[in-house]
């Protein structure tokens, strides 16, 4: 019997969307809403080239029985974490993180009175899916930091794309209004997690960094519970669940796999089976983020099938794209409107650079509304692709050399070094504005 989904358990049955609960093992699957149809705007140049050697890439992507569990899944939510986060509701929400933190940090057995939901989580916390396996994981950690800078800088600007463009994610993000608001805590939020999740013990029940991503999945739930009730059943009925389970486990395949298909393409080969280490090691975080075991690929090529689906059918860009974009100009650009023109001309190669690792159609949805609407991107996207494939041949001539293996341990002793320097820039710009620190806590008032 199915359950009901998150923001939706005081109502009757009759009052609910049909497709407002969890799914069950043997129910019909739910059909995708209508926003997530095939769009042209994400087969871009360079998705095809990174996933054509894997599988069949096509303009309308082949279903599997995994895909087709992913179209459904954009339903609904985190089931356990959704429990907790109503839970909280009713306890009180300063209280519930107060439990939430002592169990985190000591164990449920230390809770007094924890109520049943936050039980059954630290429970499945406690004990890793049978798939689980550490030797793995730390391989995959270890292969993913080896990949190249540009490989890397794909990931985040792919990443930014299905945020500010894409129609789920942008429509959470701009509703919740945290790029809007609270820029600099959000941006801090942001690269100190991705930077979290590349040092070693990630998969250490007791680490600072599995602390850390559940924080984060609890932040996640609460956000989804206030937007659910926000935009109630129309915005459902076309957009699925904010925040669904679905697209959780899909930035997470996005994550995990686009740097070294990246390198792959561009002639830094990576073996099917190291390419499943990688999938692996993103997989057990997307479990810690709360996705439901069924949709978890098991290997990399059910993870790029995933993948390519939900891009090719991520929408946008929404009204929340433009309004976001134009927020973040505001924060980076300048008032003076000589210095204004100067800025935007002078962005042309960077925005030249995420045209040759997005592709052009993607930058234009994205700043279409926005001061860098007409910048030309050309010669500079040329000039970009042959900057990054020079990146990528000079990683696949330093794996040849001599020590190679000891650079590649010495380089992922730590988490990527790339991403902590770009936490410490981002930490010095943050604190001009007084936030200094990653708590996670931003949506404890978000929910009554």
């Amino acid at each position: 019997m199915s359950t009901l989904n998150s923001g939706t358990d005081a109502r009757p049955d009759a009052d609910r969307h049909p497709y407002d609960y969890y799914y069950r093992e043997g129910m019909l699957l739910r059909p995708p809403p209508e926003t997530a149809a095939v769009s042209p705007l994400w087969l871009t140049e360079p998705h095809i080239e990174q996933f054509s050697p894997w599988i069949p890439v096509r303009a309308v992507p082949l279903q599997t029985p995994l895909t087709r569990l992913f179209d459904d899944h954009r339903w609904q939510g985190d089931e356990v974490m959704d429990a907790v986060v109503l839970a909280f509701t009713k306890t009180g929400m300063s209280r519930g993180r107060r439990m939430f933190d002592q169990a985190l940090d000591h164990g449920i057995d230390t809770v007094a009175d924890p109520p049943p939901a936050l039980v059954d989580l630290f429970r499945r916390l406690d004990d890793p899916p049978d798939w689980f396996d550490a030797g793995a994981w730390e391989r995959g950690r270890r292969l993913w930091i080896n990949a190249s800078l540009s490989g890397k800088l794909t990931m985040m600007l792919s990443d930014a794309m299905g945020t500010f463009v894409g129609a789920e994610v942008s429509s959470a993000t701009g509703q919740t209004r945290r790029f809007l608001a609270d820029f600099r805590r959000r941006e801090l939020e942001t690269v100190t997690w991705f930077h979290n999740v590349t040092r070693p013990g990630g998969a250490d029940r007791h680490s600072p960094v599995f602390k850390s991503i559940v924080k984060v999945r609890l932040m996640h739930a609460q956000a989804r519970l206030a937007l659910r009730r926000i935009w109630g059943d129309e915005h459902f009925a076309r957009h699925g669940n904010p925040i669904s389970n679905a697209m959780t486990m899909g930035a997470a395949v996005t994550f995990g796999l686009l740097p070294p298909l990246f390198d792959h393409a561009h002639g830094r080969r990576i073996a099917p089976a190291d390419l499943d280490d990688v999938m692996l090691y993103w997989a057990y975080i997307a479990h810690l983020m709360g996705v439901a075991d069924e949709l978890v690929p098991r290997n990399a090529v059910d993870g790029l099938r995933m993948a390519h689906h939900m891009i090719l059918t991520a929408g946008g860009p929404t009204e929340w794209t433009d309004i976001t974009v134009k927020a973040a100009c505001d924060h980076v650009l300048s008032g003076n409107p000589v210095l204004r023109r100067l800025q935007v001309h002078g962005a042309a190669p960077l925005l030249g650079l995420v045209s040759a690792l997005t592709g052009e159609s993607l930058v234009r949805a994205l700043l279409r509304a926005s001061p860098f609407a007409t910048v030309r991107l050309q010669p500079w996207q040329g000039i970009a692709r042959c900057l990054v494939h020079l990146n990528v041949a000079m990683r696949r001539v330093g794996d040849r050399l001599p020590n190679a293996q000891r650079r590649m341990e010495a380089r992922t002793r730590d988490g990527d070094a790339w991403q902590c320097r770009g936490v410490a820039m981002v930490s010095k710009i943050a604190a001009r504005s007084g936030v200094t620190g990653t708590p996670y806590d931003h949506h404890d008032g978000s929910v009554g």
